[in-house]
């Protein structure tokens, strides 16, 4: 898609970066299930969770973009999608509107679960406003130093899947918190194709991703080790917590997993890896649906 042919519209859309959105539903899907299967499970809560996640991703997205454009990472060899700050689709100033309209709207969904859920809600609310933004924003973008991928399996995966089923129960059990290991990893896989397929780009701008500290080879075994242990995770809750043999549904992505793996060993072009960046989230999502089936069946 031209530059000069997306609409304002499309670059909102572009900017949101729609194909990691399901992602952010992952956690929410399996924590509300647990909630399910231990007799919490309250529609209004959960709802607020799925709206609040996706605030979260598209203000990290917004931020990054915003971010990346004043730093100079975004420049016009990256093989990944428009970055639409840095194209020109949307002025600097209208970007931080919008960051401004999307953390209005967390705060107001916010609002809701920091009433039901009391104040560990506020912490991880406001933590994960603060992280989205300083991700490459602010006088320590950590994001440029190798700690993205602690953010988003902290934030996206553990805080999300914990944080779901507590403001349902009002409790924490640790199942929850292993199943939220395994969505982290997964979710966390996202990002390190995102940054494995911008590596050359990120170093000349002078962004130490881990991805550029690690090198192709290294990025590769990290890629494999997050989406092992999510698989390892599984067996975790099955065997030694009791979970009911119903939790191995979420196998049946496994062979998801081997083809996207052999796909980034294989890949370096841009187009390639943009569509394995879409098939890890696919996974992500497919995982915890699948898990989700199998706590609940369980």
């Amino acid at each position: 898609m031209a530059t000069q042919t997306i609409t304002r519209r499309q670059a909102w859309i572009l900017a949101a970066r729609p194909k990691t959105l399901p992602a952010a539903l992952s956690p929410v899907i399996v924590g509300s299930a647990f909630a399910l299967a231990d007799g919490g499970f309250d529609w209004l809560p959960a709802l607020a969770a799925a709206l609040g996640a996706l605030l979260l991703q598209i203000l990290s997205n917004f931020a990054n973009d915003y971010s990346d454009f004043f730093r100079g990472a975004d420049t016009p060899d990256r093989l990944g999608p428009v970055r639409v700050t840095s194209a020109g689709l949307i002025r600097p100033e209208e970007m931080r509107r919008g960051i401004a309209v999307v953390i209005a709207l967390a705060v107001l969904v916010g609002l809701y679960l920091i009433w039901v859920g009391g104040w560990p809600i506020l912490a991880i609310g406001v933590a994960g406003i603060l992280a989205a933004l300083a991700y490459t924003g602010g006088p320590f973008p950590f994001g440029y130093y190798g700690l993205g991928e602690a953010f988003v399996f902290l934030f996206f995966g553990v805080a999300a899947v914990c944080g779901t089923y507590y403001v349902q129960t009002l409790t924490l059990t640790l199942p929850v918190v292993l199943a939220s290991f395994a969505v982290g990893a997964l979710v966390t896989a996202i990002l390190v194709v995102n940054n494995y397929r911008d590596i050359e780009t990120d170093r000349r701008a002078g962004k130490r991703t881990l991805a550029v500290r690690l090198g192709r080879r290294g990025t590769q075994l990290e890629y494999v080790i997050l989406l092992t242990f999510a698989y390892v995770m599984v067996f975790v809750l099955w065997l030694l917590l009791d979970a009911g043999a119903w939790v191995l549904l979420a196998l049946l992505t496994l062979p998801l997993a081997v083809q996207l793996v052999h796909t980034l060993t294989a890949a370096v072009d841009g187009p390639t890896l943009n569509r394995t960046l879409a098939g890890t989230a696919r996974l992500a999502l497919l995982f915890s649906l699948l898990l989700a089936a199998g706590i609940v069946l369980g």
